[in-house]
């Protein structure tokens, strides 16, 4: 028993817009989907590829979108005729031979464990930021405590040094007079010879 919607208002939407659309599997769109948040009304979108469309053109008409997000692989089932959909944008179409393309998933999966066979295992690892946090205040302190023991090195060097010129001043004047000294010795034991 099927009945007939002639003349009745289902949606908001332009409906005869969304079903010349005519999605179907194997296409890619972008889905521009309105979202409140905290009163506020936004536009999220989310782009991937159509699995299923199911339902036909009747108003309960659904179609599903999946995308990978990191590695991981996110399914969205949208009704074609929501008035929470602001815009639907087909962005690539694919000749595929099957109505749904479930099998992608497990295909998917299947080229992730083959990526996993051919990797391999590595030591290295990131920092996270209390540790880039940490390591900077280490290299922080340590260059400080540099910084303060070479400028009492130069303050120990510069005392050093003035000691030396205090102490060579007057070595410098004793040391004529001691050469003077065993000279005139020299001079008194030469005259004592003679």
């Amino acid at each position: 028993m099927t009945t007939a919607l002639q003349g009745v208002n289902i949606s908001p939407v332009n409906m005869e817009d969304r079903a010349k659309l005519a999605i179907r599997a194997g296409d890619t769109v972008r889905v521009h989907q309105k979202i409140q948040d905290k009163g506020k009304t936004r536009i999220q979108i989310f782009e991937g590829l159509v699995l299923s469309r199911k339902h036909g053109d009747e108003p309960g008409a659904m179609f599903t979108v999946r995308k990978v997000v990191d590695g991981i692989g996110v399914e969205k089932i949208f009704p074609l005729y929501s008035p929470l959909i602001d815009k639907i944008e087909i962005l690539r179409r694919s000749k595929v031979r099957r109505a749904k393309l479930y099998y992608i998933r497990e295909k998917v999966a299947r080229e992730i464990k083959r990526q996993m066979r051919r990797m391999h295992i590595m030591g290295t690892a990131t920092e996270s930021d209390i540790e880039a946090a940490n390591r900077a205040e280490a290299d922080a302190k340590v260059a400080e405590e540099e910084k303060t023991r070479l400028a009492t090195e130069e303050v120990d060097a510069d005392a050093t040094a003035q000691e030396a010129e205090v102490v060579e001043t007057p070595e410098a004047s004793e040391s004529p007079a001691e050469n003077s000294e065993p000279e005139e010795l020299k001079e008194e034991d030469s005259d004592k010879k003679e």
